[in-house]
């Protein structure tokens, strides 16, 4: 169902943009808690050890119950107003690029859009237009998952309001380039194995046992989600650092800050300071959140298409019957 197949083409691109619309916003739901505390540990310079007594935040359990006793629960999906934005318009411009580029694929070059190297590169460029498209939305979901208490921004208006005036414009597209060069790869690589393991799920599984295709679809897409993130990591690290340029006040309660010149600096300094590790840092709940969403985005957006088709066959029945 995801890309374009000429035998089985019943989704439309504005279709596919819904599907993964939805996908999107049910998806942002369930991994939110998981997301803050990727960013959390991302953001954080000193090491995440219990070892060291300046560190905030050492594990997984131990940052849930710190934020949870200090912050509350909603503290587990602060920003998820733009983290809703950002998922919703991603799904959506990301799928109907991916249908359409696989389309153009099929009806101008003689190659296979079922092939799993047209899903890496299609699938790359696609991520790379929703990225451009919902940057904005993305930097804004990184500010409010980042600040503590007190606030710095009480709601989505005064952030932007603040932000442009006190930053300028640019300010929404901080972390756009290393964004840009690790989005090719994670999200061309997501549909490159998601591509191969449902093949091999095929290999694999008889036909008769298609019934389990929704299973099969999430665990195909969580496999694909973890290996992509854990080739693609440091740059979402060096992006999130990005992210939070000029907020350094709001970081004050969490932890030692650092400005960064720029894309090759922040890597720099991350490596002088923090070592390699320093690149991995939130790698544990990433890897969490990349296997959840990307297998329930995929499961998702199967779904949907899939109710898609069945709403629409019973009316091409009739009107192949009339």
């Amino acid at each position: 169902m995801v890309g374009y197949d000429p035998e089985a083409k019943c989704v439309s691109t504005v279709e596919a943009a819904a599907a993964g619309s939805a996908s999107g916003l049910v998806t942002r739901v369930l991994v939110s808690p998981l997301d803050v505390l990727k960013i959390r540990f991302q953001l954080q310079i000193e090491q995440l050890s219990s070892r060291n007594p300046t560190a905030k935040y050492h594990g997984i359990l131990q940052a849930v119950q710190r934020i949870f006793r200090e912050e509350g629960l909603t503290a587990f999906w602060k920003g998820h107003v733009p983290a809703q934005f950002l998922s919703i318009g991603f799904g959506a411009v990301q799928f109907m690029a991916f249908e359409s580029l696989t389309e153009l694929v099929h009806n101008v070059t003689s190659f296979n859009t079922r092939h799993s190297f047209v899903h890496l590169v299609c699938g790359g460029l696609a991520a790379c237009t929703a990225t451009v498209a919902v940057q904005p939305v993305d930097t804004l979901r990184t500010r409010f998952a980042a600040q503590g208490e007190p606030k710095i921004y009480p709601n989505l208006r005064h952030a932007v309001v603040t932000m442009y005036q006190t930053e300028g414009p640019q300010t929404f597209y901080r972390g756009l380039t290393p964004t840009l060069v690790a989005i090719f790869p994670y999200a061309g690589l997501q549909f490159f194995f998601y591509n191969i393991l449902q093949q091999f799920s095929k290999w694999v599984i008889p036909a008769e046992a298609e019934n389990g295709a929704s299973v099969k679809n999430l665990v195909c897409g969580s496999c694909a989600g973890v290996i992509s993130k854990s080739l693609t990591y440091p740059l979402d690290v060096v992006k999130k650092r990005l992210q939070v340029g000029g907020f350094e006040h709001a970081r004050a309660a969490f932890g030692q800050v650092r400005t960064y010149g720029g894309l090759l600096d922040c890597m720099r300094q991350i490596m002088r300071e923090e070592g390699p590790g320093g690149f991995f840092k939130g790698l544990s709940p990433s890897l969490l959140k990349a296997a959840f969403s990307t297998g329930l985005i995929f499961f998702w957006y199967e779904l949907f298409c899939s109710l898609l088709c069945a709403v629409k066959s019973p009316e091409s029945t009739r009107r192949k019957e009339g």
